[in-house]
């Protein structure tokens, strides 16, 4: 998975077509830690989609944008718009993901 290193990627990495998955992460944070015991599986699955990484702390201002309250959370884009929000709450488990992502 892609990791976000600079604003630049981010935009470069939503604007096009194909659907890209942001999670946005800590390195800190319990549930994201629990996420990861998983997401690997996932990705595989949905190798359609594009998956890249934002480091919440990293980018506060980024995450603040795109109503990024609570981590993890998968944000679904395309065009360069948010079509879709898994928020922090709603993903900690597989089957929540997977439910997410064949939603959209």
């Amino acid at each position: 998975m892609k990791k976000i290193t600079e604003e630049k990627q981010f935009h470069e990495q939503i604007k096009g077509q194909e659907l890209s998955v942001g999670i946005f992460t800590t390195t800190w944070c319990p549930d994201c830690k629990r996420l990861d015991m998983f997401i690997d599986e996932i990705i595989e699955e949905n190798q359609d989609k594009a998956w890249f990484e934002v480091d919440k702390d990293e980018f506060e201002e980024l995450s603040a944008a795109n109503n990024v309250m609570g981590i993890p959370s998968l944000l679904v884009y395309k065009n360069g718009e948010k079509i879709a929000h898994l928020h922090s709450a709603n993903a900690k488990t597989p089957e929540a993901v997977r439910e997410f992502l064949s939603s959209i």
